[in-house]
This record gives structure tokens, sequence and C-alpha cells, in this order.
């Protein structure tokens, strides 16, 4: 698996770029929302990776942020229906934080305007993040935090939903979390989730 790319940037086009890692190319295909925050061509760019495998392809999918990668996967693991052409057609029709605020509020109309997607892959993507999977729960609670301004709380809501984005069940992963919290130094995000990974196996 290839977790991310560093290297100079080598083309930037607004689906897809070549990053040049110590003189080889890699393509990665991009949503929009990543393609904005790319620095300029000959510049040195970190890109978050998925790489994807299929009988018939092997594609490797770039995001800029932990955010975009995260519901790139939990959209393609957790709605039935959705691949990744898909999934990063949702990621370029919306910012990630207008996103999961549609879901919360399941403004399937806003959803719908998302090329590509429609009304009835819309209201699929509402039922099952929030019934399914209950993701919607820890978005409202990661949002609520951010409102109280309360960082331990916000830690803790985003390695939830970094867990769920990896195939756990809501409710293991908030126990996990839980229980990382609890102990001394885990209180950051990317501590909770190796602590938690750690202590699911």
């Amino acid at each position: 698996m290839i977790a991310f790319l560093r290297g100079i940037l080598a083309e930037a086009l607004p689906h897809r770029v070549t990053v040049d890692v110590h003189g080889v190319g890699y393509v990665a295909l991009i949503p929009l929302t990543t393609f904005d925050k790319l620095p300029q061509v000959g510049v040195e760019v970190q890109l978050l990776t998925h790489y994807h495998v299929t009988d018939r392809d092997h594609t490797l999918f770039g995001f800029m942020t932990s955010d975009e990668r995260d519901l790139f996967r939990l959209l393609m693991d957790r709605v039935s229906g959705i691949g990744p052409k898909m999934a990063l057609s949702v990621l370029s029709g919306m910012p990630v934080a207008a996103f999961k605020d549609a879901v919360i509020a399941g403004d399937v109309k806003s959803l719908s305007r998302i090329k590509g997607v429609g009304g009835k892959t819309a209201e699929r993507i509402v039922l099952e993040l929030k019934d399914k999977v209950g993701v919607v729960d820890a978005w409202q609670a990661a949002r609520t935090a951010k409102g109280a301004h309360d960082p331990k709380q916000e830690a803790q809501s985003d390695a939830v939903l970094a867990l769920i984005a990896l195939g756990y069940k809501q409710s293991e992963a908030q126990k996990a979390v839980n229980e990382a919290a609890k102990q001394a130094g885990f209180d950051t995000t990317d501590k909770l989730i190796r602590e938690a990974l750690r202590s699911m196996g």
C-alpha cells in the first residue's frame, strides 16, 4: 500500500497530478478540493494517497488532507453503489465540511446537485451514513466539540471518524477511543488512533 507521496509536482490538472519522486513519476487522480490547494508546478508537494486495486486496473488517488481521504474511503466502503469515480465527484462537488453539514441536516437537495450523484444516490448517502454506520452521530459530536472549543473531545471525535473510515463499526471505534483517552499521553487524534488500533488488535 502507498500511504503518501512526497516529491516535486511535475504536472497539475484539475483531476490529475504527476508527482516526481526521485525520478519516478507517480500519477494520481485528485478531487477539485485538492487541486485548489496544490502549490505551483516545480514545487515540493505531499499527497496522502489511496491505492485502489481491481481485476482490471490499479489506480492511485491523491488528497491534500486526511479529511478528504477519510471521506473518500467512507463513501466507497460504507455507501452501496458508490465507487471511486463517484466518491471523487462528491469531493469535487462540495467541500468536506459542507458535505458533513448536508448529511447531518439530511439536505438531500444540496447533495443531489453534485455532478453524477442525483436524487436517489443522495438519499442513499444520507440514509446509509446515518442509519447503518453511525457516522452522523460522530460528525455531530465533532461539530459540537469545535463549537465548544473542547480540543480533547474534538480529538476523540476525529479519531472515531478516522476509524470508521478504516472500516470499523462506530460502536467499537467509540469504545476503543474512549479507552485510549483514559490513558495518560493519548490526547491527540493521531495518538488516539494508534492506541485504539493497537487495542483492537
